[in-house]
Protein backbone atom coordinates (compact mmCIF):
# COMPACT_ATOMS: atom_id res chain seq x y z
CA UNK A 1 0.00 0.00 0.00
CA UNK A 2 1.64 3.32 -1.04
CA UNK A 3 0.27 6.93 0.67
CA UNK A 4 0.84 9.85 -0.83
CA UNK A 5 -0.64 12.92 1.11
CA UNK A 6 -1.68 14.43 -2.29
CA UNK A 7 -2.96 11.17 -4.27
CA UNK A 8 -4.20 9.51 -0.77
CA UNK A 9 -4.42 5.50 -0.69
CA UNK A 10 -3.23 3.66 -3.49
CA UNK A 11 -2.84 -0.13 -3.64
CA UNK A 12 -0.55 -2.14 -5.74
CA UNK A 13 2.02 -4.86 -5.65
CA UNK A 14 5.27 -3.10 -5.09
CA UNK A 15 8.91 -5.29 -6.32
CA UNK A 16 11.30 -5.90 -3.16
CA UNK A 17 15.16 -6.59 -2.97
CA UNK A 18 15.46 -10.25 -2.17
CA UNK A 19 17.59 -10.85 1.20
CA UNK A 20 18.90 -14.56 2.16
CA UNK A 21 21.45 -16.04 4.06
CA UNK A 22 24.06 -17.77 2.28
CA UNK A 23 26.43 -19.96 4.22
CA UNK A 24 30.01 -20.08 3.07
CA UNK A 25 31.94 -23.75 3.86
CA UNK A 26 35.48 -24.48 2.64
CA UNK A 27 35.94 -28.49 2.32
CA UNK A 28 32.54 -28.88 4.08
CA UNK A 29 33.54 -26.78 6.92
CA UNK A 30 31.37 -23.91 7.45
CA UNK A 31 33.23 -20.44 7.26
CA UNK A 32 31.25 -17.83 7.23
CA UNK A 33 27.25 -16.85 6.89
CA UNK A 34 25.87 -13.77 5.54
CA UNK A 35 23.28 -12.04 3.66
CA UNK A 36 22.83 -11.58 0.49
CA UNK A 37 20.91 -11.65 -2.94
CA UNK A 38 21.08 -14.26 -4.23
CA UNK A 39 22.89 -14.59 -7.96
CA UNK A 40 26.46 -14.79 -8.58
CA UNK A 41 26.89 -16.77 -5.53
CA UNK A 42 29.89 -18.58 -6.56
CA UNK A 43 31.88 -15.23 -7.05
CA UNK A 44 30.61 -13.96 -3.43
CA UNK A 45 32.15 -16.90 -2.40
CA UNK A 46 35.45 -16.53 -4.30
CA UNK A 47 35.52 -13.10 -3.59
CA UNK A 48 34.95 -13.72 0.34
CA UNK A 49 38.09 -15.62 0.28
CA UNK A 50 40.38 -13.44 -1.55
CA UNK A 51 39.11 -10.66 0.92
CA UNK A 52 40.04 -12.56 3.70
CA UNK A 53 43.64 -13.85 2.22
CA UNK A 54 42.52 -17.19 1.94
CA UNK A 55 43.07 -17.41 -1.91
CA UNK A 56 44.92 -14.77 -4.36
CA UNK A 57 44.50 -16.69 -7.39
CA UNK A 58 41.61 -17.93 -9.61
CA UNK A 59 44.50 -21.59 -9.86
CA UNK A 60 43.88 -21.97 -6.42
CA UNK A 61 39.69 -22.48 -6.38
CA UNK A 62 38.81 -25.36 -7.90
CA UNK A 63 35.05 -25.59 -7.85
CA UNK A 64 31.86 -25.14 -5.74
CA UNK A 65 28.70 -26.47 -5.39
CA UNK A 66 25.39 -25.80 -3.83
CA UNK A 67 24.35 -28.44 -0.87
CA UNK A 68 21.57 -29.04 1.16
CA UNK A 69 21.25 -26.82 4.36
CA UNK A 70 21.26 -27.33 7.86
CA UNK A 71 18.20 -29.82 9.57
CA UNK A 72 17.45 -30.91 6.00
CA UNK A 73 19.96 -34.00 6.39
CA UNK A 74 22.00 -32.79 2.97
CA UNK A 75 19.39 -33.66 0.55
CA UNK A 76 17.49 -30.84 0.40
CA UNK A 77 18.73 -28.12 -2.03
CA UNK A 78 17.83 -24.13 -0.26
CA UNK A 79 20.83 -23.10 -2.39
CA UNK A 80 21.81 -20.94 0.79
CA UNK A 81 24.84 -22.91 1.49
CA UNK A 82 27.57 -23.08 -1.08
CA UNK A 83 30.83 -25.50 0.09
CA UNK A 84 33.77 -24.30 -2.31
CA UNK A 85 36.78 -26.53 -2.79
CA UNK A 86 40.16 -25.70 -3.05
CA UNK A 87 42.87 -26.81 -5.11
CA UNK A 88 45.36 -29.43 -4.09
CA UNK A 89 47.78 -27.91 -1.77
CA UNK A 90 46.20 -24.91 -1.20
CA UNK A 91 45.52 -25.00 3.27
CA UNK A 92 42.25 -24.13 4.39
CA UNK A 93 41.22 -21.18 5.89
CA UNK A 94 43.27 -20.51 9.26
CA UNK A 95 41.27 -21.05 12.68
CA UNK A 96 41.55 -17.05 12.84
CA UNK A 97 39.92 -16.45 9.40
CA UNK A 98 36.64 -18.55 10.36
CA UNK A 99 33.93 -16.58 11.64
CA UNK A 100 30.91 -19.33 11.28
CA UNK A 101 28.46 -17.10 12.73
CA UNK A 102 26.01 -14.31 11.23
CA UNK A 103 26.94 -11.10 9.44
CA UNK A 104 24.32 -8.66 8.66
CA UNK A 105 23.96 -7.52 4.52
CA UNK A 106 25.47 -3.98 6.13
CA UNK A 107 28.42 -5.16 8.17
CA UNK A 108 31.23 -7.41 6.48
CA UNK A 109 33.65 -7.46 9.44
CA UNK A 110 31.53 -7.55 12.06
CA UNK A 111 32.40 -10.85 13.08
CA UNK A 112 35.96 -11.03 13.23
CA UNK A 113 37.50 -12.04 15.76
CA UNK A 114 39.21 -8.81 17.13
CA UNK A 115 40.28 -5.72 15.37
CA UNK A 116 43.78 -6.51 15.30
CA UNK A 117 42.43 -8.94 12.45
CA UNK A 118 41.07 -6.58 10.84
CA UNK A 119 43.94 -5.08 8.63
CA UNK A 120 44.24 -8.24 6.11
CA UNK A 121 47.53 -8.31 4.26
CA UNK A 122 47.52 -8.11 0.52
CA UNK A 123 49.80 -10.19 -1.28
CA UNK A 124 49.74 -7.41 -4.39
CA UNK A 125 51.51 -3.97 -4.13
CA UNK A 126 48.70 -1.62 -4.47
CA UNK A 127 51.35 1.14 -4.15
CA UNK A 128 53.34 0.50 -7.10
CA UNK A 129 50.53 0.42 -9.36
CA UNK A 130 51.35 3.52 -11.35
CA UNK A 131 48.00 3.88 -12.90
CA UNK A 132 46.07 7.39 -13.68
CA UNK A 133 42.95 7.86 -14.40
CA UNK A 134 41.57 11.20 -16.55
CA UNK A 135 38.80 13.31 -13.90
CA UNK A 136 36.58 13.66 -16.73
CA UNK A 137 36.60 9.62 -17.25
CA UNK A 138 36.52 9.17 -13.65
CA UNK A 139 32.86 11.59 -12.91
CA UNK A 140 31.26 9.62 -15.56
CA UNK A 141 31.31 6.22 -13.60
CA UNK A 142 28.69 6.76 -11.12
CA UNK A 143 26.33 7.74 -13.91
CA UNK A 144 27.05 4.45 -16.23
CA UNK A 145 26.72 2.64 -12.82
CA UNK A 146 23.48 3.72 -12.14
CA UNK A 147 22.39 3.33 -15.86
CA UNK A 148 23.33 -0.97 -15.39
CA UNK A 149 21.73 -1.06 -12.16
CA UNK A 150 18.67 -3.21 -13.36
CA UNK A 151 17.84 -4.24 -10.10
CA UNK A 152 17.78 -1.42 -8.69
CA UNK A 153 15.41 0.28 -11.18
CA UNK A 154 12.97 -2.17 -9.99
CA UNK A 155 13.11 -2.10 -6.61
CA UNK A 156 15.47 1.24 -5.37
CA UNK A 157 17.04 -1.68 -2.45
CA UNK A 158 20.61 -2.52 -3.47
CA UNK A 159 24.06 -1.42 -3.86
CA UNK A 160 25.87 -1.86 -6.69
CA UNK A 161 29.27 -2.00 -7.72
CA UNK A 162 31.67 -2.08 -10.90
CA UNK A 163 35.10 -2.28 -12.25
CA UNK A 164 36.39 0.26 -14.73
CA UNK A 165 39.60 0.03 -17.11
CA UNK A 166 41.08 3.52 -16.31
CA UNK A 167 43.05 3.10 -19.86
CA UNK A 168 40.15 2.83 -21.89
CA UNK A 169 37.07 3.81 -19.08
CA UNK A 170 35.49 -0.15 -20.41
CA UNK A 171 33.34 -1.40 -17.85
CA UNK A 172 34.43 -4.87 -17.12
CA UNK A 173 31.71 -6.16 -14.43
CA UNK A 174 29.59 -4.83 -12.58
CA UNK A 175 27.23 -6.24 -9.23
CA UNK A 176 24.39 -5.43 -6.99
CA UNK A 177 23.43 -6.89 -3.59
CA UNK A 178 21.84 -5.79 -0.46
CA UNK A 179 25.16 -5.69 1.20
CA UNK A 180 27.70 -3.13 -0.07
CA UNK A 181 30.82 -5.67 0.65
CA UNK A 182 28.78 -8.52 -1.22
CA UNK A 183 28.65 -6.33 -4.40
CA UNK A 184 32.26 -5.70 -4.00
CA UNK A 185 32.94 -8.95 -3.58
CA UNK A 186 30.93 -10.56 -6.39
CA UNK A 187 33.08 -8.54 -8.29
CA UNK A 188 36.64 -9.44 -6.84
CA UNK A 189 35.04 -13.45 -7.07
CA UNK A 190 34.32 -12.34 -10.92
CA UNK A 191 37.91 -11.56 -11.16
CA UNK A 192 39.09 -14.41 -10.20
CA UNK A 193 37.23 -16.72 -11.39
CA UNK A 194 38.60 -14.84 -14.62
CA UNK A 195 42.07 -15.27 -13.64
CA UNK A 196 42.69 -11.26 -13.55
CA UNK A 197 43.70 -11.22 -10.20
CA UNK A 198 45.75 -9.07 -9.27
CA UNK A 199 42.89 -6.06 -10.88
CA UNK A 200 46.62 -3.75 -11.69
CA UNK A 201 45.18 -0.58 -13.73
CA UNK A 202 41.74 -0.54 -12.65
CA UNK A 203 38.87 1.82 -10.70
CA UNK A 204 36.12 0.16 -8.45
CA UNK A 205 33.09 2.53 -8.61
CA UNK A 206 30.55 1.55 -5.92
CA UNK A 207 26.61 3.68 -5.05
CA UNK A 208 27.03 4.12 -1.66
CA UNK A 209 30.13 5.53 1.27
CA UNK A 210 33.47 4.14 1.46
CA UNK A 211 33.74 1.75 4.26
CA UNK A 212 37.26 0.53 5.94
CA UNK A 213 36.63 -3.24 4.47
CA UNK A 214 35.63 -1.96 0.94
CA UNK A 215 39.24 -0.09 0.89
CA UNK A 216 40.38 -3.39 2.22
CA UNK A 217 38.62 -5.62 -0.25
CA UNK A 218 39.89 -3.80 -2.93
CA UNK A 219 43.68 -3.53 -1.53
CA UNK A 220 43.12 -7.23 -1.76
CA UNK A 221 42.45 -7.49 -4.98
CA UNK A 222 45.25 -5.16 -5.97
CA UNK A 223 42.42 -2.40 -7.29
CA UNK A 224 44.48 0.68 -7.56
CA UNK A 225 41.59 3.61 -7.25
CA UNK A 226 38.12 3.20 -5.32
CA UNK A 227 35.50 5.96 -6.19
CA UNK A 228 32.16 6.18 -4.05
CA UNK A 229 29.74 8.77 -4.35
CA UNK A 230 29.54 9.00 -0.64
CA UNK A 231 31.86 9.98 2.02
CA UNK A 232 34.48 7.67 3.26
CA UNK A 233 35.42 6.81 6.50
CA UNK A 234 38.14 8.41 8.58
CA UNK A 235 39.40 4.58 9.31
CA UNK A 236 39.10 4.21 5.49
CA UNK A 237 41.12 7.02 4.50
CA UNK A 238 43.79 6.00 6.60
CA UNK A 239 44.04 2.45 5.35
CA UNK A 240 44.08 4.05 2.12
CA UNK A 241 47.21 6.35 2.56
CA UNK A 242 48.69 3.38 4.49
CA UNK A 243 48.43 1.22 1.51
CA UNK A 244 49.24 3.10 -1.80
CA UNK A 245 45.31 2.84 -2.47
CA UNK A 246 43.46 6.53 -4.01
CA UNK A 247 40.03 7.19 -2.27
CA UNK A 248 37.92 9.66 -4.39
CA UNK A 249 34.73 10.22 -2.35
CA UNK A 250 31.80 12.40 -3.08
CA UNK A 251 31.77 11.65 -6.71
CA UNK A 252 29.18 13.52 -7.98
CA UNK A 253 28.15 15.58 -11.23
CA UNK A 254 31.34 17.60 -11.74
CA UNK A 255 33.22 17.44 -8.43
CA UNK A 256 35.66 14.92 -6.43
CA UNK A 257 37.07 14.97 -3.10
CA UNK A 258 40.33 12.67 -3.14
CA UNK A 259 41.43 11.57 -0.03
CA UNK A 260 44.66 9.58 -0.34
CA UNK A 261 47.22 9.78 -3.41
CA UNK A 262 45.78 12.15 -5.73
CA UNK A 263 48.83 11.79 -8.36
CA UNK A 264 46.49 9.24 -9.93
CA UNK A 265 43.67 11.65 -10.93
CA UNK A 266 44.86 13.70 -13.91
CA UNK A 267 43.11 16.99 -14.69
CA UNK A 268 43.02 18.28 -18.01
CA UNK A 269 43.54 21.57 -18.35
CA UNK A 270 40.92 22.12 -21.03
CA UNK A 271 38.31 20.27 -18.61
CA UNK A 272 39.43 21.73 -15.92
CA UNK A 273 36.92 25.10 -16.05
CA UNK A 274 33.79 22.58 -15.00
CA UNK A 275 35.62 20.49 -13.21
CA UNK A 276 36.31 20.79 -9.02
CA UNK A 277 38.81 18.26 -7.27
CA UNK A 278 39.63 18.82 -4.05
CA UNK A 279 42.72 16.76 -3.08
CA UNK A 280 44.33 15.94 0.11
CA UNK A 281 40.57 16.35 1.93
CA UNK A 282 41.30 16.27 5.91
CA UNK A 283 39.09 13.84 8.12
CA UNK A 284 38.06 14.56 11.45
CA UNK A 285 39.05 12.15 14.18
CA UNK A 286 36.45 12.69 16.84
Amino acid sequence: MRIALDDGVVRRVDTLAVEEPLEIRVGGTPLAVTMRTPGADVELAAGFLVSEGVIGAGEEFHSAIHCGGPGTGGVENTYNVLDVTLAPGVPPPAPDVARAFYTTSSCGVCGKASIDAVETVSRYDVAGDDVVVDAADLVTYPVRLRERQDVFEKTGGLHAAALFSAATGELLVLREDVGRHNAVDKVIGWALLNDRLPLRGTVLQVSGRASFELVQKAVMAGIPVLAAVSAPSSLAAELAEKSGLTLVGFLRGRSMNVYSHPHRVRVEQAASDDLLVTEGAGHDHR
